[in-house]
């Protein structure tokens, strides 16, 4: 394999591992039944008389912050990727495709979720999506600006 191949592999593989990656906790795999498994024993373990209603609020902010972190992580990957792929582009305008890209993914995602029994589709998540690909896009160009100003230095 050439040095451009395994440049690109290096950057690319990662971002298809981490869509194969939401697109499989798309399925029952990682379904509110089936994180409750798993949540409601560790708040039952830490906090023995917790109630149902709490039981129920931390599962739902644990999956929301799921749906946040795994876009940001995607985009995070999306931005190294194009940097790396595309150095001579606009940092504003590879911001753009990684949002769209990120929106995208989310749309296609929660639409796969709506032919999963024991899933809903749902456009506050794709919301959420797109805020996580925000926020890591905010922290991108902050590195960016923080490391334009060391240069400067």
């Amino acid at each position: 394999m050439n040095m451009r191949a395994r440049r690109f592999l290096r950057h690319w593989l990662p971002v298809l591992v981490w869509m194969v990656l939401i697109f499989v906790g798309s399925t029952d795999l990682m379904s509110a039944e089936q994180t409750s498994r798993t949540i409601a024993p560790l708040l039952r373990w830490l906090k023995p008389n917790i109630s149902v209603e709490a039981i129920a609020q931390v599962q739902f902010f644990v999956r929301k912050g799921a749906h946040l972190s795994e876009y940001a992580i995607l985009a995070l990957l999306l931005w190294r990727a194009l940097r790396i792929t595309v150095p001579q582009a606009n940092m504003s305008i590879l911001a753009g495709i990684v949002l769209l890209a990120s929106a995208v993914f989310a749309v296609s995602d929660e639409f796969h979720q709506s032919f999963v029994a024991s899933r809903t589709a749902s456009p506050v998540d794709v919301l959420i999506d797109i805020c996580g690909a925000l926020i890591a896009l905010a922290l991108c160009s902050l590195a960016r600006i923080r490391k334009a100003g060391k240069q400067e230095s």
